[in-house]
């Protein structure tokens, strides 16, 4: 049934104007020409990149208190650590690198605090809920 004369538009005009399946939407592009759908994707790829391993002040502190100097390997394979130990939903982790062991904040990819071997000779590690051996 189709309104005319009238203000207001009838059931099927509006479905025909919100719902219409055949209309091909075209996408609003920004001034640099890229779609919302493009600017979305390059965030949530640049995110992924940015979630490389940080330290806290606290655990910056031990490193240069423990003579620790990480090399790009070990780096690495702790970030790695870190991504496995968040796919299982662990938010405090200790990940283990070599001889050195790492209390990481999953949620924040933040090292709390790092030790190496001579630290870890009780090996009682506390206030974790999982562990990463790299």
């Amino acid at each position: 049934m189709k309104v005319q004369g009238n203000q207001f538009l009838s059931i099927e005009q509006l479905q025909d104007q919100y719902f219409n399946r055949n209309r091909q939407q075209s996408a609003a592009l920004t001034s640099d020409g890229r779609s919302f759908q493009d600017i979305l994707t390059g965030k949530t790829d640049s995110a992924k990149e940015a979630e490389e391993i940080k330290f806290s002040k606290h655990a910056a502190n031990r490193l240069v208190d423990r003579n620790i100097e990480l090399t790009k390997d070990q780096v690495e394979r702790l970030n790695q650590g870190a991504a496995k130990a968040g796919a299982k939903g662990i938010n405090e982790s200790l990940v283990i690198v070599d001889s050195l062991a790492f209390i990481v904040n999953v949620p924040n990819h933040t090292v709390i605090t790092a030790m190496d071997q001579t630290e870890t000779n009780e090996n009682v590690f506390t206030n974790i809920d999982g562990a990463v051996i790299m």
